[in-house]
């Protein structure tokens, strides 16, 4: 075994300067100190957890979960740096458990032969399945690699539980405009920076720093084939660095929080009865490549949710509306999801029927199973009369009106009321009839 070790092959080295300056742009212009490094102050504060493991030079497991182009691989590699840490890096898109398994009997060599640490950066961590996560887990417990992960998905449901309670979670956020423009300017000045600048407008600047979504990969990218376009001689203007973006205005990914936190919107929009703005976070789902039968579940139970009996015709529209997204499809499916999104929005809204559901489920979780009176029990058995199952039943088809005065209620909660009507749409006209059948019950609501 200690022979095969030794004959492993090693990661790469660094690239010399002669290939450091064939790197992207963002690969060259990578901080290398915390000094460099702009954003993130919510985790870089003095005294902070993650400032220190990197200040100090004592590395954690750790996931480093935001969008991309925000300081995770630069993160990692500045641990490793500090810690005078092997740096072993890969990506789940490409590595398997056998790459893993690579990585870790490397680590554990350097560990049994010179002392050596080795960080693991483990790009696209949710990409692992639990097989592939599981892999992982003995190696970080004994402290054979420090893994840091790096994910652009919530990673409390990527990534799985045993993996999760062994390290750390920082959530990295977009980087603000400023400090988008103030590595854009860097790069313009700076040694490893764009070689032979061409003149660049600072309109042009402003306009990458503002459309990048605070992604600085995606800005220094963009800026580097706009000089390159212009030439040495040239200018880089607005209409040229408008060009060099090239990129889609939508930062959607239907796994990650944007999947979340725009359905959350537009189902308090919709309930906010703001028919715009609801189909504004429809739009926003629909451009993103949102699954559209995702939407019209949450329609169909929005129509309950929040309208229920108020508008009862709104389940039928939103059933319908699944119905049509199955057999249409997009993209003309997207007209059938936006009349539901209208009608839903303009409806009345009403959530008696999930809150009775609760007060009717909180009972039973305090009471447990009621009990049914026995005139209300199963009589279609042999035998089920002589235990007095089904008798003494009062048919309300007999009374005049079918309604019938009987108990229906268990004994321990006779009296209880699990159901409040609203006074809108059609459940004002239900919550008239409601009383008047207590009445006739003899069951007025106190």
């Amino acid at each position: 075994m200690e022979e095969r070790l030794f004959e492993m092959e090693e990661p790469a080295a660094a690239p010399d300067a002669a290939d450091a300056a064939s790197q992207p742009l963002a690969a060259r212009m990578r901080p290398a100190s915390l000094g460099e490094f702009v954003g993130q102050e919510h985790l870089l504060a003095r005294g902070s957890a993650l400032r220190t493991a990197i200040e100090e030079g004592r590395p954690h497991s750790m996931i480093l979960y935001g969008p991309p182009g925000t300081g995770k691989t630069t993160l990692a590699r500045l641990l490793a740096v500090n810690a005078r840490a092997a740096f072993e890096e890969e990506s789940a898109v490409n590595a398997g458990r056998a790459e893993v398994r690579a990585v870790i009997d490397r680590a554990r060599h350097r560990l049994q032969t010179s002392g050596e640490r080795t960080i693991f950066f483990l790009d696209e961590i949710h990409r692992f399945n639990k097989a592939q996560q599981d892999t992982l887990l003995p190696a970080v417990e004994n402290g054979t690699v420090v893994l840091v992960g790096a994910t652009t998905e919530n990673p409390y449901f990527e990534v799985n539980s045993a993996l999760l309670s062994r390290c750390r979670i920082y959530e990295l956020r977009s980087l603000d405009e400023e400090h988008v423009l103030a590595l854009l300017r860097r790069a313009l000045g700076a040694e490893r920076g764009i070689s032979d600048a061409p003149s660049v407008d600072d309109d042009a600047l402003e306009f990458l720093a503002a459309r990048a979504a605070g992604d600085a990969r995606t800005a220094l990218s963009a800026l580097e084939l706009a000089a390159e376009t212009v030439g040495e001689s040239g200018a880089v203007t607005l209409r040229v660095a408008e060009d060099a973006l090239q990129r889609s205005a939508i930062l959607y990914d239907k796994g990650g929080d944007l999947h979340y936190d725009l359905i959350s919107a537009w189902i308090k929009a919709t309930r906010g009865s703001d028919p715009d703005a609801s189909l504004l976070y429809l739009a926003a789902m629909l451009e993103g490549g949102e699954d559209p039968r995702f939407i019209a579940r949450r329609m169909v139970i929005f129509a309950s949710e929040d309208i229920g009996n108020a508008d009862p015709r709104a389940l039928e529209v939103a059933v319908s509306t699944a119905h049509a997204v199955e057999h249409v499809g997009m993209p003309e499916c997207a007209l059938n999801l936006s009349q539901a999104a209208i009608y839903l929005a303009l409806a009345p809204k009403s959530n008696a029927s999930i809150k009775a559901l609760g007060r009717a489920r909180e009972w039973v979780r305090e009471h447990g199973t009621p009990e049914p009176p026995p005139a209300l029990r199963s009589a279609a058995y042999p035998g089920a009369k002589k235990l007095g199952r089904g008798l003494d039943y009062d048919y309300p088809h007999d009374r005049a009106e079918g309604v019938t005065e009987q108990e229906l209620m268990p004994d321990d909660a006779i009296g209880e009321r699990f159901l409040e009507l609203s006074e809108h749409g059609e459940e004002s006209d239900m919550r008239e009839r409601l009383e008047r059948i207590r009445k006739a019950r003899g069951r007025e609501s106190s």
